[in-house]
């Protein structure tokens, strides 16, 4: 089982397991130099960072590098003001130096002791880093560490085990759920809604008032990194010349709101919704995991559509479209893959979209298997879904496709309302069709720009450029 608490995370962009994930990574080897070195770190010397496979092939793009530097200063994405990153890191930048958690400086220099190893791929998975400390007597402590998509961190040990061997002695939920077919059977059994289901699982571990009080923090962030999204202008970081283009579209749409135009204004709405956050994400702003930072625009656009469009909003009805959206996450997550740099963008766009067409298909009052079947439709067609990002930027085509993943996934949602949740695929074998899909793609598709729109785009820039990423923005 993974936990809602999990599944969404308030962070930093561009990117999930590119930026959040090894600053969280960073934040664990302070931790685990806590424990070797008995507190004291005063006995380091130097350090050094290696990153592999995607992490390297796009860190730049990605402001990997930026992200593991701030982890190592002491910095968490929840809690990080992004607006302060040159200060942040203006000791290393103009002194080489590093205060080391805040506690201990040593001598550092980017441009030596960051080692990118772009063609060298871990066997356990394409976004891997490395992280060493050198003493003053020659010793050595070495952790390395996967961001598996999502902001979720797994070190050398936890990549060995086998997260879904858990059984449902050992889990801390009355109603774990491995399948889609479980999670129906449980909702059937139980008399409950998945919404429902989720919330006694949660309950398990938090109390009521945590878990409220954590949706509603979910649901603001979105809210304000749309509302944000929608008031700046400019070109967006990172050398591309991309612009923004969600204040124009808002000012026009501001102009024509309630005009009668048989109902196409809400998906321009939608369109904007999306193209506010990934913009924001691109700049290196603060948004939710949705469940990655590439995809984090899709849930949010989705749910300001129920805000704005559908009469019976409520608040209730959002932690509700949250609780259902994580469970399906969940499945995705634990029978396949949210990591673009694994299975490519559908297991980020497509993922979102199913989740979002989950959500919206329950506060629309869809039946268990209507949600399930919303959430199958938006998957299905999202399969194959390549990750190319030009220039290793999550500007293009990521922006764009989020804004097209959540009008398919309100159109998904209705397509399962209209029916009466029988499908001939299930979504148990949609998520592995996505899984088996993703092992048969390339790896010049996952997250690597080194393939489609990254080599043949007209305005291309390389993968490795000047700019330190999100202390840009």
């Amino acid at each position: 089982m993974i936990s809602v608490f999990d599944m969404f995370k308030i962070g930093v962009g561009p990117s999930s397991s590119h930026t959040v994930g090894p600053m969280v990574a960073s934040g664990q080897f302070l931790v685990y130099l806590d424990e070797v070195l008995a507190g004291e770190f005063g006995g380091i010397k130097k350090i050094q960072i290696a990153l592999y496979g995607s992490l390297s092939a796009t860190g730049k793009g990605h402001a990997t590098d930026t992200a593991v530097l701030l982890g190592l200063l002491g910095h968490e994405p929840r809690t990080i003001d992004t607006t302060r990153t040159d200060e942040y890191l203006s000791l290393i930048y103009h002194h080489k130096k590093m205060n080391l958690g805040g506690r201990h400086l040593i001598d550092f220099d980017e441009k030596t002791d960051i080692l990118w190893y772009s063609d060298v791929t871990l066997p356990q998975h394409p976004n891997a880093m490395s992280l060493t400390v050198i003493l003053a007597d020659g010793k050595t402590h070495t952790r390395t560490y996967f961001s598996v998509g999502g902001g979720f961190v797994l070190d050398d040990v936890g990549i060995k085990e086998n997260l879904q061997t858990q059984t449902e002695t050992t889990s801390p939920y009355p109603y774990p759920f491995e399948m889609a077919t479980d999670l129906s059977r449980l909702c059937q059994t139980h008399g409950c809604s998945i919404s429902e289901l989720m919330m006694k699982n949660e309950l398990a571990v938090r109390t009521e008032d945590e878990i409220k009080e954590y949706l509603n923090e979910i649901w603001e962030v979105m809210q304000a990194c749309v509302s944000e999204g929608c008031q700046k202008d400019g070109i967006l970081p990172g050398g591309l010349g991309v612009k923004r283009r969600a204040k124009n579209l808002y000012d026009q749409l501001s102009k024509e709101y309630g005009k009668s135009d048989g109902g196409l204004l809400a998906m321009d709405w939608v369109n904007l919704y999306a193209l506010a956050v990934n913009e924001q994400n691109a700049s290196g702003g603060r948004v939710v995991t949705a469940p990655t930072n590439g995809a984090a625009g899709i849930i949010p656009a989705v749910l300001h559509y129920y805000r704005g469009f559908i009469p019976t909003f409520s608040y209730q009805g959002v932690r509700e479209f949250l609780l259902v959206a994580g469970a399906i996450g969940a499945l995705i997550k634990q029978n396949a893959s949210i990591s673009g740099a694994e299975v490519g963008c559908q297991g980020e766009v497509g993922s979102a979209c199913a989740m979002a067409a989950a959500g919206l298909a329950h506060v629309l009052g869809g039946t268990v298997a209507q949600c399930l079947n919303a959430a199958e439709i938006g998957l299905e067609h999202n399969l194959g879904l390549t990750c190319d990002p030009i220039g290793g930027l999550v500007q293009v085509p990521c922006i764009e496709r989020n804004a097209m993943a959540s009008v398919k996934a309100i159109n998904a949602a209705r397509l399962a309302l209209r029916g009466d949740g029988i499908h001939h695929v299930s979504l148990d074998k949609v998520i592995l069709t996505m899984k088996e899909t993703g092992l048969d793609m390339m790896d010049k598709y996952k997250e690597t720009a080194r393939g489609g729109l990254a080599i043949h785009a007209d305005n291309r820039i390389p993968s490795v450029f000047v700019g330190h990423g999100f202390s840009q923005c």
